[in-house]
């Protein structure tokens, strides 16, 4: 039998799930009290107070239901885990090629010394290096970029050497010897050289431009003669290493990875379909000059953190026991620039550590845009079936005749903007266009013709990014998240729909737990805003404290509190790091999501038209350090921060007129009967203490604008006085 069926990987299913299943047993009893409170204890009197109430029981049941298709996600969660030994004693000859891809798109919101640090990462995997291609798609069509990227290609074949010689981690140069201390000689000469790359990209960037001197130095830079923008400019191909160069060798003799600069054409008639048309060009470029079986695409602040992570991924691939049905790999986003505490709640813990770990029960994680390895093939639009075979062996490297001169030609053809007219590329091939979140339905369209996906967690980060440092980036985020995935619900895209039949009913129902994310701010906003009005009008929503009615209200409450807390220190949070998970749920519901919905409607009656943000990855020094410190950005004018202000200021006025109440005019009964409300009210104020602090007592460039405060105060005291009279 001898080792020709020894696994590559492993499955385990997720500790703590009888535990878990205990807890969403006693909960769903809890809830169903809940519910037949609300049903059988319907004011008769009173229309306003009837209303609210039968308003309120409708988030409630909103609640539940969102509850339950959470609950179905983290059911029954399952991990992997890799064996790399045995995949390079069995097919270390044969190991497939691998193109690489790295978006960048703007040289100001995205320097050029950051993209080059991911590039050099990618490039220093612990991988045979004439199997590896980068790809680095420039989307601005700058030539601050491809400076930079020269740059790099010269300072490899120095760092590449280094890196494997001490088996260095993590091999981005900057995110190294931010930490690291000097080892011998080589090390001091390496950072040198580092340094003086770093100084000249640093320079040019804040010079705007190339000098002319520079430009003598490589033909590339003809490309850029003529007249060109962000926005409309011609199509750019730079073989910047060519492996087929007997020159292209670092220090020690040995091949480098190729590396490719892709700036598609872009003109102002033509529609670029953003990140997903970026995309479907550099598969195109690379099917022309490399055609690598197994693609992994990166955002350009994403680094490779674990020189291993491709060795992970073909442990899935080339399983015999899998099928040859997995369609990609995909890894977590994690972020190297998080604070303790994670203050605005970046990490995505529970969503990373145990919802995709449900979905990859099911047959298939998301793909999420990033740190993600494909098969060519599945994202050409391939569709599965059981006769698929693979030899690796054939697949590795394509025989180039061309020149580089012609092979680049040959692909600004394939870069072009009209070369997908009347095409089936962003339909059935490449990844899909027509939505903020194109990596979704492209994952979801693969599983849909037979693929299935893996999501793997390894215990070292495979990748590690920039996560947004101020309030409001974080929200800008989060809203662009949202709107894309509630368009996908409302389109021909819908899981239910579009994977019906297809995928099973339980990926399907999952699914809808991110695309129903925007839905949830309507019962949020009710619960924030309801409940301190009736307080203030002196209208009951709940049963009083000394009703048997007050227990089911109370464990819920309290239960749902305990187990997420316990949940989140024990995946390595903090207490603190946890409430700020809770106050960013609240904000994200009440601004993020509320926008998002909104924005889906509007464009879906003809409103608006369809978008695309970069999130800065350049933070005002100020900014950074307050961020550092876990002081809450603000320092701009936002309709988000009016919400978030207003709400904040109602529930206060609300909180100190039942507080009034009871102490000053003694009304014990009053408490018993209003208390649950005036303990949610409390509950918001402590969450909106950061919020507080930076409208009225912080002086600093990051606190509330004053017209914010102004304008929410006024909100929010008309809005108390209506309530009262």
């Amino acid at each position: 039998m001898g080792d020709e069926h020894i696994p590559l990987f492993e499955t385990k299913q997720a500790k703590g799930r009888t535990l878990f299943k205990l807890y969403t047993a006693s909960m769903a009893m809890g809830i169903c009290l809940i519910c037949v409170y609300r049903a059988t204890h319907t004011p008769e009197k009173g229309k306003t107070g009837r209303y609210l109430w039968i308003g309120l029981f409708m988030a409630e049941l909103w609640f539940t239901f969102y509850w339950l298709i959470t609950q179905l996600v983290r059911w029954n969660p399952v991990t992997h885990q890799t064996s790399k030994d045995q995949l390079s004693l069995k097919y270390e000859n044969m190991l497939p090629g691998v193109d690489i891809f790295v978006c960048t798109a703007d040289p100001v919101i995205e320097p050029p010394l950051m993209v080059i640090n991911t590039v050099l990462s990618m490039m220093a995997y612990d991988y045979p290096p004439e199997k590896l291609n980068i790809y680095v798609s420039d989307d601005g069509g700058s030539e601050l970029t491809f400076f930079a990227l020269l740059e790099a290609s010269r300072f490899c074949k120095y760092w590449l050497p280094f890196c494997k010689r001490y088996k260095i981690e993590p091999r981005s140069p900057s995110a190294y010897f931010a930490h690291a201390s000097p080892i011998n000689n080589e090390w001091s000469f390496i950072k040198n050289k580092y340094e003086e790359m770093s100084k000249r990209i640093d320079n040019t960037t804040r010079l705007g431009k190339v000098t002319e001197e520079t430009r003598k130095e490589d033909k590339g830079y003809q490309e850029w003669d003529v007249d060109s923008s962000k926005n409309d400019h011609q199509a750019v191909i730079q073989i910047l290493i060519d492996q087929r160069d007997p020159e292209a060798r670092d220090t020690e003799g040995k091949s480098l990875p190729g590396l490719v600069y892709v700036a598609r054409e872009k003109r102002r008639e033509w529609h670029h379909n953003f990140k997903a048309g970026a995309m479907n060009a550099l598969i195109r470029v690379s099917s022309k000059i490399s055609n690598n079986p197994i693609i992994l695409n990166v955002d350009c602040d994403m680094y490779s953190n674990n020189s291993e992570s491709i060795r992970d991924a073909m442990c899935f691939f080339m399983d015999e026991r899998s099928q040859n049905n997995i369609a990609f790999v995909q890894f977590p986003q994690n972020f190297d620039n998080l604070t303790r505490n994670d203050l605005y709640s970046n990490s995505l813990m529970v969503i990373n550590n145990v919802d995709i770990g449900g979905l990859d029960s099911y047959g298939g994680c998301l793909y999420i845009g990033s740190g993600c390895f494909h098969r060519r093939d599945t994202l050409c639009g391939r569709i599965y079936s059981l006769d698929t075979k693979i030899n690796w062996e054939k697949q590795n490297h394509k025989e180039i005749i061309e020149s580089t001169d012609v092979l680049e030609n040959e692909c600004k053809i394939l870069a072009s903007c009209s070369y997908e007219h009347n095409t089936q590329w962003g339909k059935e091939m490449g990844l899909k266009y027509g939505c903020p979140v194109e990596d979704i339905i492209t994952g979801l369209s693969i599983k849909c013709r037979g693929w299935r996906s893996v999501h793997l967690n390894p215990k070292r980060r495979a990748f590690l990014g920039l996560a947004p440092t101020t309030l409001l980036q974080t929200l800008i985020q989060t809203k662009r998240w949202a709107e894309g995935e509630f368009q996908i619900f409302l389109s021909k895209y819908c899981p239910l729909v579009f994977g019906h039949n297809k995928i099973p009913l339980k990926l399907q129902i999952s699914y809808c737990c991110y695309l129903l994310w925007p839905v949830n701010c309507w019962a949020t906003l009710y619960y924030v805003l309801v409940p301190s009005y009736c307080l203030l009008a002196r209208i009951s929503l709940f049963p009083k404290l000394s009703s048997y009615w007050f227990l089911p209200f109370a464990y819920v409450f309290a239960g749902k509190y305990v187990y997420s807390l316990g949940e989140f220190y024990w995946l390595g949070g903090t207490v603190r790091g946890w409430w700020n998970d809770q106050r960013m749920w609240l904000y994200r519901g009440l601004t993020s999501y509320l926008f998002g919905f909104c924005d889906v409607i509007f464009k879906s009656m003809g409103f608006t038209t369809s978008g695309f943000v970069i999130t800065s990855k350049v933070s005002e020094e100020d900014a950074l350090q307050r961020y550092n410190k876990e002081i809450m950005e603000f320092g701009a004018t936002s309709p988000m921060f009016n919400i978030l202000s207003t709400l904040a200021l109602v529930n206060v006025l609300s909180f100190v007129n039942g507080v009034k109440w009871v102490v000053m005019d003694s009304d014990i009964s009053g408490f018993s009967e209003l208390g649950v409300q005036m303990v949610l009210c409390g509950l918001i104020i402590l969450i909106n203490i950061p919020l507080y602090d930076g409208m009225f007592f912080r002086k600093d460039n990051g606190s509330m604008p004053s017209s914010v405060t102004y304008l929410s105060t006024i909100f929010a005291i008309l809005f108390c006085t209506l309530a009262i009279i």
